[in-house]
């Protein structure tokens, strides 16, 4: 009975640590994700992105930093606005994704290599071997000679053919990787010896750890990622399609277009029963909106 009470105690222990990180894990995302920040520093083009270490001596490495940029280039120019794209909190660091995360995730092609297999030897070459050693009359074993040397040749032309082939397939592999690396984004990871402590799952201190290297424009004055999107208002939400928008709010009176690093954002403002609303899309997609009174 002891037993089973144990079992059942450390059950709801676990049932709530699990739960009070996936609440974390949703502050930090409600606070950043879909918002706009500056790296201040080249961010390479890898999802292995930039580690820091916060509270440590030497928080970024800088060697390793440099490494990474001279493997995989720059995807993210230093002041380059870029939206954070996803927060992830695992057991021993917080990853701050931007612009897409870094290329070579799952799926991600990482490899230029390409194979062509050798030209094969054909069976004349072959027939031709096995009479050569049967031949005795020198005329005709050396007219078979010439002929099998010229198929030979024929053959060596062919595999020339094909490594020239190969190696500039390989460049365009190599190339094809290089932009969608400048094209995928990066990230940072906040990175703890032992797990990810309690006090660092605040939006302020993802700020405060990486500040030194990200500038947050409106966030660094404290501002959160606005009680409207906190709490949904007049049938808003973040996620929504711009068509759903434009159908619970009416034909906007404003519609402008910028563009933040790659991405296309759609600032759209709208006259409604609860006020002005200003509302950014993202490809279509809602990311974050303010009310203010008319």
């Amino acid at each position: 009975m002891l037993r089973s009470l144990a079992a059942i105690a450390m059950a709801l222990t676990l049932c709530g640590t699990t739960s009070g990180s996936a609440q974390t894990e949703t502050v930090l995302k409600e606070y950043f994700e879909g918002r706009t920040v500056s790296p201040k520093m080249a961010m390479p083009g890898t999802e292995e992105g930039v580690d820091v270490y916060p509270g440590s001596p030497r928080p970024l490495d800088y060697s390793r930093y440099a490494d990474r940029l001279k493997d995989y280039g720059t995807a993210i120019r230093p002041g380059e606005p870029v939206i954070v794209t996803k927060v992830r909190l695992k057991s021993k660091h917080i990853e701050f994704q931007l612009g897409g995360g870094g290329y070579g995730t799952f799926g991600d092609e990482t490899s230029s290599n390409v194979s062509v297999p050798p030209a094969p030897v054909t069976k004349r070459e072959k027939n031709l071997e096995a009479e050569l050693k049967r031949e005795t009359d020198p005329g005709r074993k050396r007219a078979l000679k010439e002929e099998l040397d010229e198929l030979k040749s024929a053959r060596e032309r062919e595999d020339a053919r094909n490594r020239s082939a190969l190696a500039e397939a390989q460049e365009h592999r190599k190339e094809n990787i290089r932009q969608r690396r400048r094209e995928g984004g990066s990230r940072f990871n906040l990175r703890y010896a032992d797990r990810v402590p309690r006090e660092a799952l605040t939006p302020e201190a993802v700020m405060t750890a990486l500040r030194q290297y990200v500038d947050f424009g409106e966030l660094a004055g404290g501002q959160t990622a606005s009680a409207s999107n906190a709490r949904p208002a007049g049938g808003l939400r973040k996620g929504m399609l711009l068509e759903e928008v434009d159908a619970t709010l009416g034909n906007p009176v404003s519609n402008t277009e910028r563009r933040e690093g790659r991405f296309r954002v759609n600032q759209r403002s709208y006259s409604s029963s609860m006020g002005q609303v200003s509302a950014e899309f993202v490809e279509g997609v809602l990311i974050r909106y303010t009310v203010t009174s008319e």
